[in-house]
């Protein structure tokens, strides 16, 4: 079996920023081949073209193209065209894509489209209660049409797609992305900074991270030594238009409280490890998510984790057991959940532990892997017998 995957992020020295849909795929990557599975990535939108090969791994890096007049029709084309003709050299038997903007939207393969709901435009747009851009609704929708099969990371990221795409009669399957749990190892989860709360991810609205500055002056009220440190790349805000959410965020901040708020940007993710082992506690106070790669790489590394209570998360973590879920905009909650945390280190231990072992059931990658082999398998022949 040949899998090949269509993605704008994927990890690697020679490729742009990726996040953590980049990551998600490569740990999927990674355990395809050390299942003896061959695989090719088609990493698009890059600066210079590039083939990559390493062992069962051909990573091909497709060059951003510009175009006078519909380039949103020709760059699509100029991708499908490429894909198409490594697809017939290599025998891929099967593609998988994003649902992220309908990059597929005008493509066709000779062989099947697998969608996996990362989050798309419509999908964030609707849990933000944001107006959404006619044409990224239709790319997207058209591409859901092109798909002969879905993969969720959640049920709840599945089941709000299919009502938003009004999707019949394909086949969505719920499968978690995945973690290679080796690489996320705390040998002493005793050993942290004092009050120190750590949040990662993008510094953007649907992050909720427009909410720490009163959450964190709530908990300083408590806990006066508490240290806010912020770790991701700053992002435009589309409600403002302004080109930095952090600038937003450092106005919303008690100027007391900001002299104890580190903001780092992006930082090598070696470095990002070590912050998490650093951290006494982990806040994820997002509105938008489909999972949250962040939230389980930091359960994995034994930390107690205040996380959003929305619809997704609630399939990560089981609430006062392996982590605490509040909706974001309950500030209080939020609040005090975090205080309860930093002043009790037995039960951030509890909490850590069981957040690894939760990990452990539910989103170790040598599992999964075998989960979406499987998948793959009846898609590609869906007459065999399983």
């Amino acid at each position: 079996m040949h899998i090949a995957f269509l993605t704008p992020e994927f990890p690697h020295a020679k490729t742009t920023n990726s996040g953590g849909l980049g990551t998600s795929i490569k740990n999927l990557v990674e355990s395809l081949v050390k299942a003896d599975i061959q695989v090719t990535v088609f990493v698009y939108g890059q600066k210079n073209h590039e083939i990559i090969k390493e062992s069962n791994l051909e990573i091909h890096l497709i060059k951003n193209k510009k175009y006078k007049f519909f380039g949103w029709f020709f760059h699509r084309k100029h991708i499908e065209q490429y894909c198409n003709s490594i697809i017939k050299k290599k025998g891929i038997d099967l593609i998988e894509a994003p649902d992220w903007t309908g990059i597929t939207a005008f493509m066709k393969f000779k062989i099947p489209l697998v969608i996996r709901f990362h989050g798309s435009d419509t999908y964030f747009c609707h849990l933000e209660n944001r107006k959404q851009k006619i044409k990224n609704f239709w790319f997207e929708k058209l591409a859901t049409k092109g798909a002969k099969a879905f993969i969720a990371p959640t049920s709840f990221a599945g089941e709000v797609s299919k009502k938003l795409f009004k999707i019949e009669h394909k086949e969505i399957a719920t499968i978690h992305y995945g973690l290679s749990l080796s690489n996320f190892e705390n040998d002493n989860p005793k050993e942290f900074e004092k009050n120190l709360i750590l949040y990662i991810g993008t510094i953007i609205r649907k992050k909720g991270v427009l909410a720490l500055p009163e959450i964190f002056n709530k908990v300083r009220i408590e806990v006066p030594d508490a240290k806010l440190v912020l770790i991701g790349v700053d992002s435009f805000d589309i409600k403002t238009n302004s080109n930095s959410t952090w600038e937003l965020m450092k106005d919303l901040f008690n100027q007391q409280d900001l002299k104890q708020v580190d903001y780092l940007g992006k930082i090598p993710y070696e470095e990002v490890q070590k912050y998490i082992r650093k951290a006494n506690i982990c806040v994820f106070p997002t509105f938008a998510e489909t999972l949250g790669m962040v939230t389980i790489e930091s359960m994995a590394m034994q930390k107690a984790v205040v996380n959003s209570n929305i619809g997704w998360a609630q399939e990560l973590i089981v609430d006062q057991e392996s982590g605490f879920l509040v909706h974001p905009s309950n500030h209080d909650d939020f609040s005090n959940r975090i205080i309860q945390l930093l002043q009790s280190d037995l039960l951030c231990q509890e909490i850590g532990k069981k957040a690894r072992t939760r990990v452990e059931a539910k989103f170790d990658i040598n599992t999964l892997v075998h989960e979406n082999i499987e998948f793959y398998k009846k898609i590609i022949n869906p007459n065999k017998s399983q």
